[in-house]
């Protein structure tokens, strides 16, 4: 009996040792120099402060803005629904974590039963019962030992899906948060643009009635007066384009704000200020930050943990069973008396037929892993490119507000003196004056442009870097 005991030992022993082999412990991706170093078209650095570290009400001080992303963090629809997700993964995480603990049903029941006495071929003269009730009170558990590690590694590949969803949450915050900010400095562009175009429109308007009073002097002709007229309704035909792209750009960001259409209340582009430190940090800092590398890697944890999963299924399962169990009677007095009853029993279940269901499930899992991986090393190098865009369209938006500024003083200059050569010496037409205000008004708009691309270029650097959480 001893030997019994002592080669039952050795097996389980032998068990569980080869469980250790089956599942592997999970190593971070392995990532490249040019990964780590020069992530990002950026000098090289060693100073690891990041933008992504200024909370987003030191980056954005407009008081209005301030008030917007706090309403989109608190109403957005999206996020919202981020949250449920979250919900949904501890849901799973906590059933995962229920599989090591055994079952447990409660089962009572009443059975009313009567025999046929022509069944039973009784004589006449015996009397017995043919009815009975049976009271019973069952109970049955099962639990399954975790040899192979299966349900630690789905118990692992659950947290790793809870802390994905939750990092899947603050890149969702990162992107409402630099929506809001994109969609405000394009309102105060679309503003800004719209007052110069009012504004030039006022000057046109001036100008038709001075050529109207130098037509009258024959100091120009009548094309002259057309053209001031055409050149005027140039202007005030873009004016509806640009009350429309404000309102649908309102529209838009209310749908972000979770609230029906509004207006939108805001100050002014001249108020914002461009002026920011633009620390990117080192590249391998984005790992920690970027709340989509993160979620990216955490996506692969878990298919690397279905994996372990999946190569359990080649080896016996061992479970242990109450089959049914409790306490039976004919009568409820007598429920508890001499009226147990049970059944015990452990075996292995060794798969042999479903072999092939077995390789299928590996291959898939082992593809999900590899398509994760890839996804992930992506997810960095797409990190990359968007920091170094960002970095790069500041940098042309400030190179470009220089030559900008430039090029409106020239126009203005040249506008000015083609109206004087126009009215005081017949050197000059109307098509110069009119092809020196079209230019001034397109370098103005464009101007607006070019600080539009600088703000949007900090939010966007901002969201890349990972900031905004």
């Amino acid at each position: 009996m001893n030997s019994y005991k002592s080669l039952t030992f050795v097996l389980l022993g032998g068990l569980l040792f080869a469980g250790c082999k089956i599942t592997r412990k999970y190593e971070r991706p392995v990532l490249s120099a040019s990964l780590t170093d020069s992530l990002y078209r950026a000098p090289a650095t060693t100073d690891t402060s990041s933008l992504a570290d200024m909370p987003w009400q030191q980056l954005f001080t407009d008081p209005k803005l301030q008030q917007l992303i706090g309403l989109g963090l608190a109403n957005n629809l999206d996020l919202k629904v981020a949250l449920e997700r979250i919900n949904e993964a501890q849901a799973l995480l906590e059933q995962s974590r229920q599989a090591f603990m055994p079952s447990l049903n409660f089962s009572p029941n009443v059975t009313l039963s009567r025999t046929s006495r022509a069944a039973l071929n009784l004589p006449p003269n015996i009397n017995i019962n043919l009815k009975t009730t049976t009271f019973q009170v069952g109970v049955t558990t099962n639990w399954e030992a975790d040899i192979w590690g299966k349900l630690s590694s789905a118990k692992r590949a659950s947290m790793a899906s809870l802390m994905q969803t939750e990092a899947a949450r603050k890149a969702l915050q990162t992107q409402v948060v630099a929506t809001i900010a994109n969609a405000y400095y394009g309102l105060l562009a679309l503003d800004q643009q719209l007052a110069v175009t009012q504004a030039t429109i006022e000057v046109r308007r001036k100008n038709v009635f001075t050529m109207q009073k130098l037509k009258e002097s024959a100091i120009v002709t009548g094309a002259a007066v057309v053209q001031s007229e055409g050149n005027l309704y140039a202007a005030e035909v873009s004016v509806p384009d640009l009350k429309q792209g404000i309102r649908e750009l309102e529209n838009a960001l209310n749908v972000v704000l979770g609230r029906h259409p509004q207006p939108i209340e805001r100050n002014t582009l001249e108020e914002q200020s461009a002026n920011v430190d633009l620390k990117t940090g080192v590249p391998l800092q984005l790992l920690q930050k970027r709340p989509d590398v993160a979620a990216a890697e955490l996506t692969y944890r878990a298919a690397f943990e279905n994996v372990n999963v999946a190569r359990t299924y080649f080896y016996p399962s061992l479970a242990i069973t109450a089959g049914s169990g409790g306490f039976s009677a004919l009568a409820t007095n007598s429920i508890f008396t001499n009226s147990l009853f049970y059944s015990l029993a452990a075996g292995l279940t060794q798969p042999i037929l479903a072999k092939g269901a077995n390789k299928a499930r590996l291959k898939t899992t082992e593809a999900q892993r590899e398509m994760a991986l890839q996804n992930f090393y992506k997810s960095i190098l797409v990190a990359g490119q968007e920091v170094s865009d960002a970095l790069f369209a500041y940098e042309m938006g400030v190179e470009k507000e220089a030559t900008r500024k430039k090029q409106i003083d020239a126009l203005e200059k040249a506008v000015n003196y083609t109206e004087q050569l126009l009215r005081y010496s017949s050197a000059t037409n109307y098509t110069d004056v009119l092809t020196s205000e079209q230019a001034l008004l397109a370098a103005q708009l464009a101007g607006i442009s070019d600080k539009r691309q600088q703000l949007l270029a900090i939010v966007e650097l901002y969201r890349a870097l990972g900031g905004g959480k």
